[in-house]
């Protein structure tokens, strides 16, 4: 039998000699936390795991509350689940955009940040929160992302967190993972609708659902998408395309909260084909 501590060394230096795509899906894969005790709040797991779109938004959020907009990782750099480090510095060699935090976390923050500035030209409540602390182990801790969204929906507001997928072959591509605390909310409707979605199931119910707060893939970190965000001439004006789509939806979701359907429905049966892709290129 090898003792404990040896297996210990040895996938510590498995971790230390990884490549680059290697690292990505071990973050894409640590980030995933061990589905939690079923609770009363939240729905039951389905006999098998979705494959695309098995629910339906029609909890309404209160108005009077500012969406709430996250950045993901931001509270989950230099540990397990940083996010990707995107296709052309996993792959390709480059730099990073910003030294100690991954191409996703940076990504994140300019998005989530263009997004509520839109949304606030457009005249809609929204705010944007950054724990300011890099590193938390704790996902409880009250500064995480998820702590903040979770209080924040638990008062009836409504929160979602900025992602960029991990590129190929790990990563899936644009959509929404819907919250799944408190049920499916008509802003994870109209966002289905704009970036399409994820099973609420997906990875048996991920952490952030759990806690109530939506997860918005804006698309693979790869390509066209990636590479108009690391043009410097071409960075702005991706950005803006893609919060204007993510405003657009949110808009859309307050226009579906002023004619609501009665409860929280899950479809029945068994979709073949994820409802996934966005509705039009994010790098013009």
């Amino acid at each position: 039998m090898i003792p404990m501590g040896r297996i210990a060394l040895l996938l510590g230096g498995f971790l230390l000699l990884a490549t680059p795509a290697q690292a990505g899906l071990m973050d894409l894969l640590d980030s995933i936390e061990s589905p939690l005790q079923e609770s009363p709040e939240l729905p039951p797991l389905p006999d098998e795991p979705g494959k695309g779109k098995n629910w339906i938004g029609t909890e309404i959020p209160k108005p009077d509350l500012p969406i709430l907009v996250l950045a993901g990782h931001a509270d989950s750099q230099r540990m397990a689940g940083s996010g990707t480090p995107g296709r052309a510095v996993g792959m390709r060699g480059a730099r990073p955009m910003q030294p100690g935090i991954t191409d996703e976390l940076f990504w994140n923050l300019l998005t989530a940040k263009a997004v509520v500035a839109e949304g606030q030209r457009q005249g809609l409540k929204m705010r944007f929160y950054d724990p300011g602390v890099r590193t938390i182990r704790d996902s409880d801790d009250p500064r995480t992302n998820w702590s903040v969204g979770r209080e924040h929906v638990s008062n009836g507001g409504y929160a979602v967190e900025i992602h960029y997928d991990a590129y190929s072959p790990h990563g899936i591509g644009p959509g929404i993972i819907p919250a799944v605390l408190y049920g499916f909310s008509v802003m994870d409707e109209a966002l289905a609708e704009e970036f399409g979605a994820y099973p609420y199931d997906y990875r048996g119910m991920l952490g952030g659902p759990r806690r109530g707060v939506a997860m918005l893939e804006i698309g693979q970190l790869e390509g066209a998408l990636e590479a108009g965000l690391r043009n410097p001439s071409t960075r702005q004006q991706s950005l803006q395309t893609i919060a204007r789509r993510v405003v657009r939806a949110l808009r859309q979701g307050m226009v579906l909260a002023n004619s609501p359907v009665e409860g929280t429905t899950l479809l029945k049966g068994s979709i073949t084909e994820p409802v996934l892709g966005p509705r039009e290129d994010v790098s013009e």
